[in-house]
C-alpha cells in the first residue's frame, strides 16, 4: 500500500548541534541553507527518511534527521537511526583488507585464482584489480564498477585469516573504535553473532526501508559480504572517517596508497582507489562513496586536506540511484553532494 506524500513531506526534525564548533567552519558554512537544500531534495526524490552528519577535526559541527524512519508508526528519524549502508561497507571491508597487507599477510599483486576465484578475463586477475573495479576486459585497464566482483574479496579475506568478514571486521574495526552502533545485516542473525551484535535490537532500530517509486514499505536484502551488509549510523560513520584521518586503521603510507587512483599502463587516472572512489575538485582532493540498495541509499564525502566528512543516509533509493554515481569520478552528479559541497566552496 503506498505512502499518503504529505505525511511524509511535513517533517523535519531539527537535532542539536553539538556544542564545539572550529572558528574556520562557523565562519565559513551555512547549515540553515544546508537544512533547506537537504530536505528539498528529500522529498524531490521521494527519500521518506534520512539523516546526515558533518565532522571537522574529530567534531561534529552538524547533525540533523529529516522525515520518518517508519512512516506508519509516524517515528521520526534522529542522528541515532540505524540505516543500511549498502555499498558504503565497501571502504571498511576494504580497510580491513589494507590491514592485512601492512601485516605482510596479503599482497595486492596476488593472482585471485590463488583463492578459488574463477572470473573471466582477458588476463591475470590479482586482488588490487577487484578492489580498483578494474578486473574485467584486461585487468587494470578499464573501471567498471562491479558490487558482484568486490564482493568475492570475502573469499580473499577468509582464505588468508581462517575467519569469516564479520568476526575480522569486529576484531578490526568495530570493537576498537566503539561503533557500538554498526553491524552486519539483522537479518544475518549468525553474522550479527560473530560480531558480537544483537541482531534483534538493530532489527528494532532500523528504518523502514520504501521504494522511491511507490512508496510502499519493502524488504531488505538478507545477506551480508564486503560489498554490501553493514548497518550503521552516521555518527558511526563519522567516527569510523575520523579514525582513518587520524591514522587508528591504516598507516600513512598505507592511506595514501588506499587513496591513490588506479592508473592505466597508459598513465590513464581512473576513478576509483582501493575502497574509494578519488576526485580532484579545486585543487583539493575528496574521497568519496554511495550505495543503494532496496530500500536505503547512502553517500559519505571525505575532504582530508581539511580533515572533513560529510554523511548521508536514507531509506528508500533516492538519494543515490538515478544520479549513476558509479560512471565515473564525479561526485556533484548527486544534488545531495553538491549541496553539502557548495556550502564549503567546493
Amino acid at each position: 500500500m503506498g505512502i499518503h506524500v504529505n505525511h511524509w513531506q511535513a517533517a523535519v526534525v531539527t537535532l542539536l548541534v553539538l556544542p564545539v564548533v572550529t572558528a574556520d567552519c562557523a565562519a565559513t558554512a551555512d547549515y540553515q541553507k544546508l537544512d533547506s537544500r537537504l530536505e528539498k531534495l528529500r522529498v524531490r526524490w521521494r527519500v521518506p527518511g534520512m539523516s546526515g552528519a558533518i565532522a571537522q577535526d574529530g567534531v561534529i559541527v552538524w547533525q540533523r534527521g529529516f522525515g520518518h524512519a517508519d512512516v506508519a508508526a509516524n517515528r521520526l528519524t534522529t542522528v541515532d537511526t540505524v540505516y543500511h549502508l549498502a555499498s558504503l561497507t565497501k571502504p571498511f571491508a576494504a580497510m580491513v583488507l589494507l590491514q592485512l597487507v601492512q601485516e605482510g599477510r596479503l599482497d595486492l599483486d596476488s593472482p585471485v585464482s590463488q583463492f578459488r576465484i574463477e572470473l573471466k578475463s582477458q588476463g591475470v586477475i590479482r586482488v588490487r584489480h577487484l578492489l580498483t573495479h578494474t578486473s574485467e576486459e584486461i585487468p587494470g585497464e578499464t573501471y567498471r564498477y562491479s558490487g558482484t566482483r568486490f564482493g568475492q574479496l570475502d573469499k580473499v579475506l577468509t582464505n588468508v585469516t581462517g575467519r569469516s568478514f564479520a568476526v575480522e571486521i569486529s576484531h578490526r574495526i568495530l570493537e576498537p573504535l566503539g561503533l557500538t552502533n554498526t553491524c552486519p545485516n539483522p537479518e544475518s542473525p549468525e553474522s550479527c553473532k560473530e560480531a558480537l551484535r544483537d541482531a534483534a535490537e538493530f532489527r528494532r532500530r532500523l528504518a523502514q526501508g520504501y521504494s522511491s517509486e511507490t512508496l510502499a514499505p519493502v524488504d531488505y536484502r538478507k545477506h551480508f559480504l564486503t560489498a554490501a551488509g553493514l548497518v550503521s549510523t552516521v555518527g558511526d560513520m563519522v567516527r569510523f572517517s575520523t579514525a582513518l584521518d587520524d591514522g587508528a586503521l591504516l598507516s600513512s603510507e598505507m592511506r595514501r596508497l588506499a587513496f591513490t587512483p588506479a592508473v592505466t599502463r597508459t598513465g590513464k587516472r581512473l576513478p576509483y582507489g582501493l575502497g574509494w572512489f578519488v576526485q580532484e575538485r579545486k585543487g583539493t582532493q575528496l574521497l568519496w562513496h554511495y550505495g543503494w540498495w532496496v530500500g536505503d541509499s547512502t553517500l559519505i564525502i571525505k575532504v582530508p586536506s581539511r580533515k572533513l566528512t560529510f554523511v548521508l543516509l536514507g531509506n528508500s533509493d533516492g538519494l543515490s540511484r538515478k544520479f549513476d554515481l558509479g560512471k565515473d569520478n564525479d561526485v556533484r552528479r548527486s544534488p545531495f553532494a553538491r549541496a553539502f559541497l557548495d556550502v564549503y566552496g567546493l
